[in-house]
């Protein structure tokens, strides 16, 4: 089922202005699933999911936030485990970008009730990040820029375009000149195991995503059979739609609390 959500810069205020009034839906008493673990993709650090956080944690929900070192693939899973082993029961595992990548090796974790992949990748087992973009590339705005040390960066020029073209000119700027370089090696590391075979999925298509091509998207959520919602933002859909994307990620912890999927 796809589920569209179009709003526009005014109607997200007063959203936002909602939220701020206490009116965010509260986490039920009896709800299995109170964990949430944020994981973030290439270039941009967990400090994006700021919105998310706040508001997920005004619902009643206790959040964390992978801060991944995106020196390789297996240290982005083992950074992702350790926040997960500190949970105090079942969590939702989201993940944008590359970051769906990282969840998808990880959520096989006994405690991970449900995945949320926000603008992400969701290989299979034996695949690589980077195969998923054989048949449809990135988008000619999105530029990585590899230095010698075989680190790379989002070209600053045509930043803003490709991966935040809906924020302000003051945060695209701080999230250009805060970007945190990924080790390209980790887009040719195949996965070992894919936990969307086993665990329900939702997925988030951001509609003008200039990263990540929507067509791309929509592709990995049909392939996983996830329930697939689309919101009209960029490739930071989940620092420019905070409330669109908490309302996924809520929908996901209910249902899997209701699913009997959640482990303690």
């Amino acid at each position: 089922m796809i589920n569209t959500l179009r709003q526009t810069a005014a109607a997200a205020s007063v959203i936002g202005l909602a939220s701020c009034a206490h009116l965010s839906p509260q986490v039920p008493a009896d709800q299995a699933v109170r964990n949430i673990v944020l994981v973030h993709g290439a270039f941009a650090d967990g400090s994006g999911w700021h919105g998310v956080y706040n508001e997920l944690t005004a619902r009643g929900y206790h959040v964390a936030i992978v801060q991944n070192p995106l020196t390789s693939f297996e240290d982005d899973v083992a950074a992702t485990r350790r926040i997960l082993a500190r949970q105090d029961g079942p969590s939702i595992l989201v993940g944008h970008s590359y970051g769906g990548s990282v969840i998808t090796e990880a959520g096989t974790d006994e405690t991970v009730a449900g995945l949320v992949y926000v603008s992400a990748l969701a290989p299979d087992a034996g695949e690589t990040t980077g195969d998923q973009f054989a048949e449809i590339p990135a988008p000619p705005e999105f530029v990585i820029e590899t230095g010698p040390d075989g680190f790379g960066f989002v070209n600053t020029e045509l930043f803003k375009l490709g991966f935040a073209d809906d924020t302000t000119e003051g945060d695209a700027a701080f999230l250009r000149d805060s970007q945190v370089p990924i080790n390209m090696a980790i887009f040719g590391t195949p996965l070992t195991q894919a936990a969307w075979h086993d665990k329900p999925s939702w997925f988030v298509v951001a509609t003008q995503d200039n990263a990540i091509d929507p067509r791309l998207l929509r592709q990995q959520a049909e392939r996983i059979g996830a329930d697939i919602t689309e919101i009209e933002g960029s490739h930071v859909v989940f620092l420019t739609q905070p409330l669109a994307v908490s309302d996924v990620i809520d929908q996901a912890a209910r249902a899997a609390s209701l699913s009997g999927r959640a482990k303690e």
